[in-house]
């Protein structure tokens, strides 16, 4: 079981992937609601499952012996290893030679179709994020 506040092992990287669908849909803009931003940034495409894969794998594995009760998952999560779980029983099918972990950690390389986050938790990333950028730049300029 993960633990409460356990450090995500690909968090720069996931930070990386919204702070760049963020920009994107803001600089597509003409008028700009950041009550709506969020909604939208967390649903569109990511380059992969934010997760680990020996996560995934456990998730999975689990999954597939019957052994994981999801309901007791936050709705996004579930949703999120359901979506790995139908492509690893995909994947399995085309190579049925390759492990749990093998599947897993192919599948979950794959681009994701969400990023499966809610609006607040993208927008507190944002935030976070925006505000550590603004630091690094006010100490570059102090440097100059």
């Amino acid at each position: 079981m993960k633990h409460k506040g356990a450090i995500m092992e690909y968090s720069k990287e996931r930070m990386d992937d919204l702070m760049r669908a963020y920009d994107e849909y803001i600089s597509s803009c003409d008028y700009i609601r950041m009550s709506e931003v969020y909604k939208i940034i967390v649903n569109m495409p990511s380059r992969r499952f934010w997760v680990s894969d020996i996560r995934a794998a456990l998730i999975i594995s689990a999954m597939m012996r019957g052994k994981t009760d999801l309901s007791t998952m936050c709705p996004l999560k579930k949703e999120m290893y359901e979506e790995i779980y139908n492509r690893v029983f995909k994947l399995q099918e085309e190579c049925p030679e390759l492990t749990i972990s093998e599947l897993c950690a192919k599948v979950i390389a794959q681009p994701a179709p969400k990023f499966y986050l809610t609006p607040g938790s993208a927008k507190v990333m944002v935030c976070k994020a925006r505000k550590q950028w603004i630091q690094e730049k006010w100490k570059r300029l102090r440097l100059l």
